[in-house]
């Protein structure tokens, strides 16, 4: 048995079976990789907040920027470039005076209106129990 073998073998014992999901050494599945880089995008700073406005209505850059409160210019660019090259929004030029481009949800982006519902359902009924969790941490790293 050569090092590689053995080195496999020790690495396997700690994966599961489901792409981009690996086990650490405790047991606990955790989420690598190319999965892991993609969550990070949905869930980043503007990203979802993108995906619910577009999943409601196409969108104009301007309008956007002005529906996002405190967004910049270039991170908004970004944020929409990232979506965009991985498929789930799509840049439509309109052929008008001035010349317009329009953002729209793709349908495998719409397909994370369901899961992102349920998250901001979350948030908005467990709100106040958070709020008074951060209340009592807040409480005692003052003593």
């Amino acid at each position: 048995m050569g090092c590689r073998y053995l080195w496999y073998t020790w690495y396997m014992a700690g994966t599961s079976k489901k792409p981009g999901i690996r086990e650490d050494r405790a047991g606990h599945e955790t989420i690598v990789g190319p999965q892991r880089e993609l969550l990070d995008q949905l869930l980043d700073k503007w990203g979802h907040l993108l995906l619910a406005a577009l999943c409601r209505q196409p969108r104009r850059f301007n309008e956007l920027k002005r529906e996002l409160d405190g967004v910049t210019q270039k991170s908004l660019t970004q944020a929409l470039r990232r979506l965009e090259r991985n498929g789930l929004v799509e840049r439509r030029v309109l052929m008008q005076r001035p010349v317009a481009v329009e953002y729209r949800i793709t349908p495998l982006g719409r397909t994370l209106e369901e899961p992102f519902s349920i998250l901001r359902s979350w948030t908005a009924e467990h709100l106040p129990e958070v709020e008074r969790h951060r209340e009592a941490f807040d409480k005692g790293a003052d003593t």
